[in-house]
């Protein structure tokens, strides 16, 4: 996205469950463009997803269905080794879900981006990267999907004539081969809101992020997601959208 003059801001909401909220999603979504939402299995409930996505149509904010694996005591960041027919019907079940609550409320999915350790692992995952985009296309082919740069999954989603989004992290660190640093790993999660929203102009400015081995990884990306329940997050957003402002660069969804 080299000189971009419009970019997407995304984050992870509805991950509300049982009242217990991760994330500030109604001052996120007054920031936001695109709220990738939760769809019941790595976290969220239906009243809590509901209440996001009535928030986001208010605000017209684009929503993208979150899917996950169904995983919600490893809140989705645990590999699971799935059949490709299951894994494929439980992102068709995740999508389904979330768009009926989003009709209710007078809006729709637009979007899918799979969530932590499935989104991981389809960019190298030759079976589960195809389920996920089969269970993408069953429920429409219209449907952009939202992944890292490079990932096997893009390629699958294209020949399947689905749109790819590639997607930056702000607030998330690379490894030098354009992967994201596990969250294992110390450092993984940057959580200084001046550090963020550098990168994040960097990432406008000429598409390039700085890999945790101080070199440079190319970004051909149209959405940059800031994480909902990082630490400090409306703070990181904000100094994000200020900054991005200030430079002459408009927030808006990549629709």
């Amino acid at each position: 996205m080299s000189q971009a003059h419009t970019i997407d801001l995304n984050a992870d909401l509805g991950e509300t469950t049982g009242g217990n909220p991760v994330s500030d999603d109604a001052a996120m979504l007054g920031i936001i463009s695109s709220a990738n939402v939760a769809c019941g299995f790595h976290a969220g409930d239906p009243h809590a997803i509901a209440t996001t996505v009535a928030e986001a149509a208010s605000r017209n904010v684009v929503i993208g269905a979150h899917v996950g694996y169904n995983d919600a005591p490893g809140f989705g960041r645990r590999f699971i080794d799935y059949s490709p027919a299951e894994l494929a019907d439980e992102v068709l079940y995740q999508i389904g879900a979330l768009d009926a609550l989003a009709q209710a409320h007078g809006t729709r999915v637009e979007y899918v981006k799979p969530h932590g350790a499935l989104y991981n692992t389809i960019v190298h995952h030759e079976q589960q990267a195809k389920a996920v985009i089969d269970g993408i296309a069953a429920f429409s082919r219209n449907l952009p999907v939202m992944l890292l740069p490079g990932s096997v999954a893009g390629t699958y989603a294209e020949k399947f004539g689905l749109r790819v989004i590639n997607e930056a992290f702000a607030d998330r660190a690379y490894n030098p081969d354009g992967t994201l640093v596990s969250r294992r790993e110390p450092g993984a999660v940057i959580d200084d809101p001046r550090a963020v929203a550098e990168r994040v102009l960097r990432m406008a400015s000429d598409g390039t992020v700085e890999a945790r081995d101080g070199s440079t990884v190319a970004l051909d990306a149209q959405s940059v997601c800031v994480h909902g329940d990082s630490p400090g997050a409306v703070a990181l957003a904000s100094a994000v959208a200020k900054a991005l402002r200030s430079n002459g660069v408009e927030i808006a969804s990549f629709l």
